[in-house]
């Protein structure tokens, strides 16, 4: 039986990044800060902490001339655009330019669809991401399985769950195993 499943995200993922306070966790406050130096923009995506609630900002444009900043993108950064938010926590670049890392914990959800029939021998399924988030396949079999993280184990171990990806580490592309019971 053939199935597909979806991991997509429910919210905006936590930005672990150091405050002064000494919490490790921030969350976009759903803004950005633009400002203007003659023909020069920079650009901050604003996060707050969520112990004391300070602000920082992760630079999104730093001195970027106004003419080589495509308009699309600035209307959005002045719209405060909520895609654009999610856009650039994902974007590698600018999660290395500001040194912080992104928590999924709590901020998706796997759509299994419908549920497969018990008596079924062989189950193959596709899992797809809508977005990167990096996850233990493991976890999302045990999940979707409504099965225990060690009957996991024990079944990769078995061979009766198979995969061209490692089973055992983290993922964040989509992929397919097979389940034999």
């Amino acid at each position: 039986m053939l199935q597909t499943w979806v991991v997509a995200p429910t919210c905006l993922p936590h930005v672990l990044r150091r405050c002064p306070c000494g919490s490790p966790r921030s969350r976009p406050s759903g803004a950005f800060r633009v400002n203007a130096h003659h023909k020069l923009l920079d650009a901050w995506l604003l996060v707050l902490c969520d112990s004391c609630g300070r602000t920082a900002k992760l630079t999104v444009l730093e001195r970027a001339n106004v003419r080589s900043i495509p308009a699309a993108l600035l209307d959005r950064l002045h719209a405060n655009d909520v895609g654009l938010i999610a856009e650039l926590l994902q974007d590698p670049a600018v999660r290395r330019r500001n040194r912080v890392a992104l928590d999924w914990e709590g901020s998706w959800r796997l759509d299994t669809g419908d549920p497969a029939p018990s008596d079924a021998d062989v189950l193959d399924v596709t899992v797809r991401f809508a977005a990167r988030i990096p996850l233990r396949p493991a976890r999302l079999i045990a999940e979707g399985c409504a099965l225990s993280r060690a009957d996991v184990g024990r079944l990769i171990e078995e061979g009766s769950l198979v995969s061209a990806v490692r089973l055992t580490g983290t993922v964040s592309d989509d992929f397919t195993f097979t389940l034999k019971r």
